[in-house]
């Protein structure tokens, strides 16, 4: 019982550390400067990720007045390999010391109040640092639990929140999309294009529950902690002393309204036989790329997953996902064409053509 006990602690932590991605603040400004003004008068909580080394809460904490937020609440993970390696920021281990805690657990940080206290015309962590110091408008506490976004104290804080934004586990985003939909937040966060076919993320898809945001696709570079490795080498680089870890088809997901998704798509090519062929156990039409969808098809059309980054939901109807198309007759299994399985599709219809 030990042995299996130990095996799946082992497992656990691995897994942990593989959905230990920071992302860079570069990254986050791209895609943030589009939300700006949603952001006002609201409750932004970033969880999964330890608050002084997160990109999201630098970017939250450096602009909560600009943004005109109301408060901002961040959480970290006890088992991080990353968390706390910024609080000489408080001056040592004072804060934990007097809390009679050890240095590495799990935190959260209530930020109320952003005021350059150190006089240098910035509003930076270090201000915020020197507030919770002097617990002047703002909180910092140790979590009595490691810090999961599934435990009561965590939930009890989303509760609070109007909007979550941060970069959750990837394997838990089933799950963490999930608790959002169920404690009806708003919310911007990052995940792997491949997500769009999982079930019920592309229920809500569907249902017009949720979409993507606008920076999607290419290469984003994660922060990751030192010992993290993987096979593919160049997929690793070290700046500064600092390891980072290159991720593909790296989507943003969210339900804040966007101008994008209402802009059409620009179509332009015509329907022909010969260019476009059936699948062999669906009457619908196959499209290699979105930017080839006929002008002129009122049928059924089988679209490329990158389809929903252009995705306008008042020029086109979301019929269903190939395998997960309830009136394909292999349900569960992708279309074919002449025999050859083809690549996941999304069914669609124009709704501009009757």
């Amino acid at each position: 019982m030990e042995t299996k006990s130990l095996n799946k602690g082992l497992n656990k932590a691995a897994k942990a550390k593989k959905d230990e991605f920071y992302t860079q603040l570069v990254d986050i400004e791209k895609e943030l400067k589009y939300y700006k003004d949603q952001f006002r008068g609201k409750v932004v909580y970033c969880n999964c990720d330890d608050p002084f080394e997160s990109n999201f809460f630098k970017y939250f904490a450096g602009n909560f007045n600009a943004l005109g937020l109301k408060q901002l609440i961040a959480t970290s993970y006890k088992t991080s390999p990353i968390a706390n390696t910024q609080l000489g920021l408080f001056g040592g281990d004072r804060l934990f010391e007097s809390k009679g805690r050890p240095k590495i657990t799990a935190n959260k940080f209530i930020i109320n109040e952003v005021d350059d206290l150190d006089g240098d015309g910035a509003f930076d962590l270090r201000d915020i640092a020197e507030q919770l110091k002097a617990n002047k408008n703002n909180e910092w506490s140790p979590l009595e639990g490691e810090g999961d976004f599934r435990s009561a104290e965590s939930i009890g804080l989303l509760k609070q929140a109007d909007i979550v934004v941060t970069n959750p586990p990837f394997s838990l985003f089933r799950e963490y999309v999930a608790q959002l939909m169920e404690y009806k937040k708003n919310f911007l966060i990052l995940g792997n294009q491949n997500a769009i076919t999982y079930k019920e993320i592309f229920k809500l898809i569907k249902e017009n529950l949720l979409w993507l945001g606008y920076d999607n696709g290419g290469t984003k570079w994660f922060q990751v902690p030192d010992d993290y490795d993987i096979e593919t080498g160049s997929r690793i680089k070290i700046e500064d002393g600092v390891k980072y870890f290159s991720m593909g088809s790296v989507m943003w997901f969210t339900n804040l309204d966007t101008e994008k998704r209402h802009q059409e798509l620009t179509l332009y090519k015509k329907y022909t036989r010969e260019e476009y062929p059936k699948y062999d156990e669906y009457d619908a039409i196959n499209i290699n790329k979105y930017m080839d969808i006929p002008m002129d098809y009122g049928g059924i059309m089988g679209v490329p997953i990158t389809f929903i980054d252009k995705y306008n939901p008042g020029q086109f109807t979301i019929i269903g996902i190939d395998r997960y198309t309830e009136d394909n007759p292999n349900y569960g299994k992708r279309f074919t064409i002449g025999g050859k399985e083809i690549y996941a599709r999304i069914l669609i219809k124009n709704k501009k053509i009757k």
